[in-house]
């Protein structure tokens, strides 16, 4: 049975799913986490508060959605939690790493080396082949791409025959498959996905949404995914909810009816 935990600062809220695993994620491995967060966009009387005291942390090697209505201020905590962001005020842990600790510079590093992006829009660089695209984190840190993950990786995405091609020669749901792939090069600590079905058709979609299932269960990564799709969030293990910036909810074990029900129940 699905559950939430509370980590030994009881101020912080994981949530964990109890699935059974071969290899489960020790209950207190936290893969990122925010604590006390706020972020407040302009000042005076035209300031807006897009998060409110949010504390919440997702384990490792498992599929967290985070839903909410418009603007209640989920895209602004994903940015926070992979440091694309800088919160007003409180903390943003990538594992024990604090980000507000960091320079820029090593700020960049970990974002590069730790952390996974796959977008709505599929940034892809137009005159890279898809090879050049999943391997250019590595390129741009300076690092010798390990083949056989890359291979395993593209295999897995059913690239292998599309390597050569270009974002222009390939459908959409290729591109966005390139991105996961791009996402994964660099064997990251997390995976951060905003929107990544926003572009797609339903069955490509739907074929991501399998690919990243896949991602946590087979290769043992952990995804962190921004949607407002009942039936993409019921792929998750967990969905938590927010809306006017707050923390106000969490569901382990999601269907698309019961996230649903959730959300009917956030707009009332």
């Amino acid at each position: 049975m699905g559950c939430v935990l509370t980590t030994s600062d009881p101020k912080v809220v994981t949530v964990q799913n109890a699935l059974t695993r071969e290899s489960p994620a020790p209950p207190e491995t936290i893969a990122s986490r925010a604590i006390g967060l706020v972020k407040v966009y302009g000042s005076g009387e035209k300031a807006v508060r897009a998060l409110d005291n949010v504390t919440v942390g997702f384990p490792a090697e498992r599929f967290t959605a985070i839903m909410g209505p418009s603007g209640s201020g989920k895209s602004t905590l994903m940015h926070c939690l992979a440091g694309l962001d800088t919160p007003t005020s409180g903390t943003v842990l990538l594992g024990d790493v604090d980000l507000a600790g960091l320079s820029d510079k090593k700020l960049t590093l970990l974002r590069r080396e730790r952390v996974g992006f796959v977008f709505q829009a599929f940034n892809l660089v137009p005159t890279l082949t898809a090879r050049e695209n999943v391997t250019l984190p590595l390129t741009l840190a300076g690092a010798k791409p390990d083949q056989d993950w890359i291979d395993a990786v593209t295999g897995t995405m059913g690239l292998a025959d599309r390597l050569s091609h270009r974002p222009a020669q390939l459908s959409g749901g290729q591109q966005q498959r390139v991105a996961v792939a791009r996402a994964l090069a660099s064997q990251p600590q997390v995976i951060f996905a905003d929107e990544p079905t926003g572009n797609l058709d339903s069955t490509s979609g739907s074929e991501l949404l399998r690919l990243l299932r896949q991602v946590v269960d087979e290769f043992g990564h952990t995804v962190v995914m921004v949607t407002h799709d009942p039936v993409a969030a019921g792929h998750a293990d967990a969905v938590v909810f927010l809306a006017d910036g707050h923390l106000v909810g969490h569901l382990d074990k999601p269907t698309p009816q019961r996230v649903l029900d959730q959300m009917k129940a956030l707009g009332e």
